[in-house]
């Protein structure tokens, strides 16, 4: 059975790689506007399931992954900065050991069954001086991150601690979604 990635990151597609060999990854233009009110925990499944499900529309035989992950700060969901001005702002949020939390929701369709779920890791950055945050937002890096940071590159230097899924910070729970895929494909089989 085909399996579709609907995603273009390249960070997922690697990741994706550690689930499934055999797989396509697509990037589809979707509405990602959020609905007013939403719970920022539970943002990122709502885009999992819309990127999800637009490409369940244009690959109907196939098992469709839909992915998205949000930065949380304060309560607050944290974009991906546009400006270096955005991202100096991001990291100094971010800065002084303040914890936030990393959210990847996740959803796996197949004809009319669906399953979602979001992962959770907690990352907490060390205090970091002006000079350091201006230093990492003069890098091409931060700019197609969610919350401004890529903890596999240089944003690395920025991290004191996570608890939780590293690989989810990155942009795919490798160890959740490898496991709900297995159950979700089990269950199409006895279906």
């Amino acid at each position: 059975m085909k399996i579709i990635l609907a995603s273009g990151s390249p960070r997922r597609r690697e990741l994706m790689k550690y689930i499934v060999q055999d797989f396509e990854a697509v990037s589809l233009d979707t509405d990602e506007t959020l609905p007013d009110g939403i719970d920022p925990m539970k943002a990122s499944e709502y885009l999992a399931n819309v990127k999800a499900l637009a490409a369940a529309i244009k690959y109907p035989d196939s098992v469709v992954i839909g992915c998205d992950t949000t930065v949380i700060c304060n309560g607050d969901i944290l974009g991906k900065p546009h400006t270096k001005e955005e991202c100096i702002s991001c990291i100094t949020l971010l800065s002084n050991a303040r914890t936030h939390q990393v959210v990847t929701g996740c959803s796996i369709m197949y004809g009319d069954m669906i399953e979602s779920f979001s992962e959770i890791t907690d990352v907490s950055f060390r205090e970091l001086s002006d000079e350091e945050i201006e230093k990492y937002a003069s890098t091409d890096e931060p700019y197609d991150k969610a919350g401004g940071y890529g903890i596999q590159g240089l944003g690395s230097e920025l991290i004191y601690n996570i608890d939780g899924d590293f690989f989810n910070v990155v942009g795919l729970p490798v160890t959740r979604l490898y496991q709900e895929l297995k159950k979700f494909l089990r269950n199409i089989k006895e279906n």
